[in-house]
């Protein structure tokens, strides 16, 4: 089974846990992007949903869905998302498609996070996949340097800016033995708005879909 095919397989998997009538976050990439195709060939009635990025809003209305902005709905019941990387604690990596921090607030706003993806992106460390952070862009070269005491090797992502406006530095090289700490150290970095780790608040479900054509859950 291709890498596609298995985004599909986890896409529907997730589709149990959408309450009708519900809003629901929604994440960014091609995972969440099969999983709202999932959700619309379902007909599943919503009531609105939160995007995590311009694209996946974009993505959503032309689903017929009702967009509901966070500040209103309040606390939601579930966000789906993708990943770059996820650990045995459910410990994520995310932000290779750039909407990171519209990403970490929307999970931070859900009681639970499932997150989808192919068994491919199962690993015992985090950080073979690089990090993003995304980082005001006046204070690129500062953060830059504080990275590098860190241990990492920041590389600035080449023509691209988030939905925010900021840059993203990808950090290399690492092996994030303990993801909950150094997410706090570089959130505390003055001049970075978020970093792709979620440690501090992880996945509650990780659906995995296996060559096979199963889905795993963790």
């Amino acid at each position: 089974m291709s890498a596609e095919q298995m985004k599909k397989a986890v896409a529907q998997a997730a589709l149990k846990y959408v309450v009708d009538d519900s809003i629901i976050g929604v994440g960014t990439g091609s995972t969440a992007n099969a999983f709202i195709d999932a959700l619309a060939d379902a007909q599943i009635p919503l009531r609105g949903a939160v995007a995590s990025s311009e694209a996946t809003a974009e993505r959503l209305k032309a689903a017929g869905y009702v967009l509901e902005d966070l500040n209103s709905a309040g606390t939601l019941s579930l966000y789906i998302d993708g990943t770059d990387e996820v650990n045995g604690d459910l410990q994520l990596i995310k932000g290779g498609g750039g909407a990171l921090t519209r990403e970490k607030i929307v999970a931070a706003a859900s009681t639970r996070f499932v997150c989808i993806a192919d068994a491919s992106k199962q690993v015992s460390v985090l950080g073979k996949f690089a990090l993003p952070v995304e980082v005001i862009p006046m204070a690129r070269s500062y953060v830059a340097r504080e990275i590098v005491k860190l241990g990492g090797d920041p590389e600035l992502r080449d023509r691209f800016t988030t939905d925010n406006g900021n840059v993203i530095l990808d950090i290399h090289n690492m092996q994030i033995t303990n993801p909950v700490t150094l997410e706090q150290q570089i959130n505390q970095l003055a001049g970075v708005v978020c970093c792709g780790l979620f440690a501090q608040r992880p996945a509650d479900v990780m659906l995995l879909g296996q060559k096979d054509g199963s889905v795993t859950t963790i």
